[in-house]
Parts: structure tokens; sequence; C-alpha cells
């Protein structure tokens, strides 16, 4: 039995002391947002007890899809490389960006600098970078393929990029996972699905990655984004694919969304018969444990 860990959109706290150049940007109107909702809404403590919980489950991997970063600021980049190195060795941690980790121009590269250990794939010879996605990692029975939706945008939207040529490079590599036998697991930020999220921060290209889905198959689907624990289905190759979502790591309780969470499924059988479990874990309501929230049979 595999047992995959997925958390999602940390948003790690508290923000670096900003110049005022830092604000000259898209970053104003995210640093107001940060300042009215994000600094109570979502605590560094919160996430510590969820990965303390998740370590404590003993996962063989763990997916983390984006978000990790607020304003996408210097200081940002390296508080969140720390985080990372605490989470696990890169070996251990497949990670792609989100938009927060895009929000300015010039942001995606610096993420990818700092995190390409975490968001190498297996024989890559070059560096992670923006054109490089997607990549994927074999561990064990299990092909982790991440997926990168991460761009800057204008002020007041937070909307992804599916293109072409991350569609042709992803269905080879699906191609090549299922040839092996593999259950493949792609890692995308925002949902693939339609209606998941209101139109600004939807995902372009939708329709080119369900296309995807329906030529070369899939066995799950990974995503944050909503800050939701969400299970939708999309029309797969032989099957219909789940596609799941996540409660955001740090969410503090008593908000408009669930607290803190994280998912953790259980990958057993073998090519044609996988058997997938979901249990998702996290904070209680009054913020005093991290407890079993749902299980669910994904495939068997």
């Amino acid at each position: 039995m595999f047992r995959l860990a997925h958390l999602s959109d940390i948003h790690l706290g508290p923000l670096p002391d900003l110049a005022y150049r830092d604000l000259v940007s898209k970053r104003i109107t995210g640093y107001i947002n940060w300042r009215r909702h994000r600094r109570s809404n979502l605590h560094e403590g919160i996430i510590d007890a969820i990965v303390a919980d998740l370590k404590a489950s003993e996962p063989d991997h763990i997916a983390v899809s984006g978000d990790l970063m607020n304003l996408a600021l210097s200081g940002e980049v390296e508080l969140s490389r720390l985080w990372l190195e605490a989470l696990g060795a890169p070996d251990k941690v497949s990670v792609v960006p989100g938009n927060h980790d895009a929000y300015v121009p010039g942001a995606l590269d610096k993420a990818c600098a700092a995190w390409g250990p975490w968001m190498h794939g297996d024989g890559m010879e070059e560096p992670a970078r923006r054109g490089a996605f997607p990549f994927m990692r074999v561990r064990g029975p299990v092909a982790v393929i991440g997926v990168s939706s991460a761009r800057a945008t204008a002020p007041f939207m937070a909307s992804g990029f599916f293109g072409d040529g991350q569609a042709e490079r992803l269905g080879r590599l699906l191609d090549e996972a299922d040839a092996q036998g593999l259950c493949r697991v792609i890692i995308i930020h925002h949902p693939p699905v339609r209606g998941a999220d209101p139109a600004h921060k939807r995902l372009l290209g939708i329709g080119r990655f369900q296309k995807v889905m329906r030529k070369h198959g899939a066995e799950l689907v990974l995503h944050g984004h909503t800050h939701l624990p969400t299970t939708h289905r999309i029309e797969g190759h032989k099957r219909d694919i789940p596609v799941v979502g996540v409660a955001a790591a740090g969410q503090a309780p008593k908000g408009k969304r669930p607290p803190g969470q994280y998912n953790l499924f259980e990958i057993g059988g073998d090519a044609g018969t996988w058997r997938i479990a979901l249990t998702r874990r996290g904070l209680s309501d009054d913020g005093t444990k991290v407890q079993t929230i749902k299980t669910e049979l994904l495939a068997e």
C-alpha cells in the first residue's frame, strides 16, 4: 500500500518587512487583502499542527499543490524554501506553484530557482523552470506528475493557464507511465473542473486539460486554490477520473471555509485495478485537535 499525502495553499506568514517599492504593482491589492483577511484567517500555528499530524501518518510521498506564498516577495521565497526543507527531502516531496507564487512578473522564475529540487523530474537534465513543466517522478507504483497553472495576472485576477505545450508534454508522460503500469497522479494548482471557481479565478484551458484526460487517461488529479475539500470527476480515457481538492493547510477555525486540512490517499492494486482510498484529516471546529473528517473510496 502506497500512502500519498496532499496539502495546499500554505500562504506562509507573517509577511516580511515591505518597502514602498514592493507595493508599486499588483502587490498593493494583495497586501490590502492580506491585512483585511488572510492575516487573521491563515495561521502558521495551524500549519504546524497539520504538518505534524501528516508526518505522524508516515506517508511515502507528499504532494504540495501550490500557493506557498502570499505576495511572492523575495523574503517569502526564502521562507518557503526553508519550510520545504523542514517538510521533507526533495525526493520525498513534490511541489507545483500556484497563482500567489507567480503573483507578479518574474516571481515564478525566483520560485522555480528556490524550489527546484522539489520540482525536478526523474531524468531531467535542466533545472526546474517555467517552460519545463510538467515533470514526472516515479515513486513505488505511482507516477507523480506536476503540472503548472501558475502565471502572473492583472490586479483582482487569480486565473491559471494550461496551454498547448504542456498539454502535449503531459500526454507523452501519461502514456509513458501507463506503459510502465503505474498509477498516474497529477498535481495542479487550479481545479481543472468547470464551475469550481468564479470567472476571475478559473483555469483557462480546462477544455484542453480534459481533452488530454479523455485521450490519455489518469488515475487521480489533485488541486488546491479553492480552499475547499471537494471531489469531482471528469471523463478519462477508460474511466472517470477523481479530481480532489483540499482545504487550505493554515485556515483558522470559524471562518467562511473549513479549517486546515490535508488529504491522505492509500493506493493499492496494480495496472487497471487500482484501489484508491481517501482520508481527510483536519482541525476540529474548536481548533483543539487534528482528526479524521471524512473517508471516501475513490476507485476499486
